[in-house]
């Protein structure tokens, strides 16, 4: 079957994929831009064949579906297509207006396709007085309505898997505060699903004519409030914690709350804190057990997070999605870097062991650290933090490996090309300007380490002076300890 997946670097799509490969199905990935998704990630596994081949079944095309004249890129031929975007993290523009605008294009473009299912991914959204985000999702689901194609609608609550948001906010929660004076929402009850059954039911319902033209609730086993969300999660990492709900909290002040503590954005901080006040449930149905799928309950998905962790094997994160307003104009225009009206830290280094240091510059960031000068490091994070920047509470998805789109604390991963031997980041801190922070390795084993700032006005140029003297030896001291001199 040929199937069409959009929102293909989201959290969700980049877990359904390979399972759509495995399956035989050939899949056509929509991508806002084309750097932004490397699909040599998946490959088709040759017997003798080192490196194995991009997957044969596999294409891209270069699809934003807020843009129409992109649109005529999309093929006509498929069967099947998911819709798996939305903007509720976006921190520019009204993320309700663009999900209108981006489901209507979807579906006038399945229109005119031979497209005969569409499965959507929405959200549980049972009570009288919906959120902002979930009033969204219900609306997109009256307009992805069509005669011309059958729609599933698949409704979820809170997804518990590694890397996903729900997840990694109650990690950040409960790893970080041993005793929680906490708002009264935490006592909104909720349904969580494991990502693996999320997967199975988006995969179980192809050419399942018995889920045409229908909606389903999807949760797992359990209905939990927050708190006993949090609690069971300490019990599972064999943490003591204490939680003690204060009756008066604004949702200004649980989203700061959210905000500070946990890796979230404000942006996305204040659209969990409206949803959260809402209760999911899942109404009964018996799909599970039609699809002949097992439910997981929550500590076992907390569980199986946590091998996916330990193994390092974190398929996908909510934090590479591109959330960040300086890509509007396209993820391609930060990868290239600039040199007129720029200042520029360019130093230099012979390299006793390019692969070493190679390796170093791979694992920098997260648990790792900068190397030097950590004390400022994490100043800068807080200080990026207090202005509504993302700080350096993202880290980073995995240990060893880094991919263009990564979030990396405060960093995007522009490229990432260990063949080249070359990493390109983008700064994401609030910023009166652009920065970027390059390390390169030529073939004569001498790494280059370059940033590069963009000032905008005299405010950039006034904040490079500025910091140019912790520059000198925060890069230098870095420089030495990447390439082992120090």
């Amino acid at each position: 079957m040929k199937i069409l997946l959009t929102g293909v670097t989201g959290y969700i799509a980049q877990r359904l994929l390979p399972v759509l490969l495995d399956r035989g199905h050939e899949v056509v990935c929509c991508v806002r831009d084309l750097r932004r998704f490397d699909p040599g990630k998946f490959t088709t596994p040759l017997q003798g064949q080192d490196p194995p081949t991009p997957h044969q079944r596999l294409t891209v095309v270069e699809v934003d579906f807020l843009k129409p004249e992109t649109l005529d890129r999309l093929p006509q031929d498929v069967d099947l297509a998911y819709y798996l975007i939305h903007s509720m993290s976006t921190r520019s523009g009204d993320f309700g207006a663009m999900e209108e605008i981006s489901a209507e294009n979807f579906r006038r473009s399945m229109e005119a396709t031979k497209v005969r299912q569409v499965v959507y991914l929405s959200g549980i959204s049972n009570a009288e007085v919906l959120s902002k985000h979930l009033a969204s999702r219900r609306r997109v689901e009256t307009l992805l309505t069509s005669p011309h194609y059958a729609l599933t609608t698949l409704r979820a609550g809170i997804i518990v898997g590694s890397g996903s948001a729900s997840f990694e906010i109650i990690r950040d929660l409960v790893e970080k505060l041993p005793v929680m004076v906490a708002p009264r929402w935490l006592l909104t009850r909720c349904q969580p699903i494991a990502i693996r059954n999320v997967i199975e039911f988006l995969v179980g319902v192809i050419a399942y004519p018995q889920s045409y033209n229908r909606s389903f609730d999807i949760g797992g086993q359990e209905i939990l409030t927050y708190k006993e969300m949090l609690l069971q999660f300490a019990g599972v990492r064999g943490l003591q914690r204490r939680i003690w709900i204060v009756p008066v909290m604004t949702p200004r002040i649980s989203s700061y709350w959210l905000y500070f503590v946990t890796s979230t954005s404000y942006a996305l901080a204040t659209n969990l804190v409206n949803s959260m006040k809402v209760e999911v449930i899942a109404q009964p149905n018996t799909l599970a057990q039609d699809l002949g799928i097992q439910l997981i309950d929550y500590r076992t998905a907390i569980r199986l997070a946590f091998d996916k962790i330990e193994q390092n094997e974190v398929i996908s994160s909510w934090k590479d999605a591109q959330t960040s307003e300086i890509f509007s104009e396209g993820f391609a225009r930060y990868a290239e870097v600039p040199v007129n009206g720029c200042f520029r830290d360019s130093r230099k280094i012979a390299l006793q062991n390019p692969e070493q240091a190679l390796d170093k510059i791979w694992r920098i960031g997260g648990k790792t650290g900068w190397y030097y000068g950590t004390f400022w490091w994490e100043l800068r994070g807080i200080v990026d933090q207090v202005f509504g920047g993302v700080g350096m509470r993202r880290g980073r998805k995995s240990d060893t490996l880094l991919q263009s789109g990564d979030a990396l604390d405060f960093w995007r991963v522009m490229i990432a090309d260990r063949n080249q031997k070359r990493l390109l980041l983008l700064a994401e801190m609030k910023l009166p300007g652009e920065a970027w922070l390059e390390f390169r390795i030529d073939e004569q084993g001498v790494l280059t380490q370059t940033a590069t700032f963009r000032p905008k006005g005299l405010n950039g140029r006034l904040y490079w002076y500025a910091v140019s003297p912790l520059h000198h030896f925060i890069f230098e001291g870095m420089l030495r300890r990447i390439a082992g001199n120090v």
